[in-house]
């Protein structure tokens, strides 16, 4: 057996842990039926667009949460709590990630869901997924702090993830992380917001419409919240508008700057 310290490229993930313990984490679930996303994107690579399923979610999860201000908030403190409600919708979004030579999960916040379209949202999403976190600005204070010693670094984090104010730059107002390009049929994470939705693949699977059995490209969508914010039926019905949003996309494709691009990413 060798023992050793946990790598430092990692110490942020145990930092986001650890600020976790709070969090008083409720679970749910529901099927999407993908099909116009699905159709909409294959036009959109057609066109020389590129479309992720993790960009359909954050516009679809921005409106709902326009729709739902009580879920789009934080809570801070025990013995005073105090809630903040925000104005907009800031998605964070996992991504994997190789830093320093070694494959971490990073977080990155996609601004203002609730009223950015498809494409804008994809250009951010792209901007994180494509760029090397050993050099990209936005990821500057996560290099800072794998360098710090430990009661600086626990320090530092805090006073960058705790205030209020600072929650939708750092954290987002809602959480968005997806296992879908992998054999996943769902799970369920806790993202550090009020809200996080969990995304599995999407899969062919027998329906019924009408009566009849069909096939139709399912996905398996789940919805952590914080108790200590919303209570179930709110969740239920955020969970509902945004399966409602997916199912019922519509869009216009954009014309293309260049054309022949394809992106079988999520």
């Amino acid at each position: 057996m060798r023992t050793g310290p946990v790598a430092r490229e990692r110490r942020h993930t145990l930092h986001f842990l650890a600020e976790l313990r709070p969090f008083a984490p409720v679970f749910l679930d529901t099927e999407v039926d993908m099909g116009r996303v699905l159709a909409h994107r294959a036009d959109g690579r057609a066109g020389g667009g590129r479309y992720s399923v993790v960009s359909y979610a954050l516009h679809a999860a921005g409106r709902a949460l326009a729709r739902h201000p009580e879920a789009n908030a934080a809570v801070r403190g025990r013995v005073r709590p105090t809630v903040a409600r925000y104005p907009a919708a800031h998605g964070k979004v996992t991504l994997d990630k190789t830093l320093n030579g070694r494959r971490v999960v990073l977080a990155a916040v996609v601004a203002d869901t609730d009223r950015a379209s498809l494409e804008e949202i994809q250009r951010r999403v792209d901007h994180f997924r494509d760029g090397d976190p050993d050099t990209m600005p936005e990821f500057a204070g996560v290099r800072v702090l794998h360098r710090l010693p430990w009661p600086l670094r626990t320090l530092a984090y805090r006073l960058g993830s705790r205030p209020l104010a600072r929650r939708p730059e750092v954290l987002g107002t809602f959480a968005v992380t997806s296992l879908g390009h992998r054999p996943v049929d769902g799970f369920h994470s806790v993202g550090g917001t009020t809200v996080t939705l969990g995304l599995g693949r999407v899969l062919d699977r027998p329906v019924v419409r009408d009566g009849a059995v069909a096939v139709a490209p399912i996905m398996r969508l789940s919805l952590a919240f914080d108790h200590r914010v919303i209570d179930g039926a709110e969740a239920a019905d955020l969970l509902a508008d945004i399966k409602d949003g997916l199912e019922g996309f519509a869009a216009p494709v954009p014309v293309p700057a260049v054309e022949g691009a394809t992106d079988e990413r999520r």
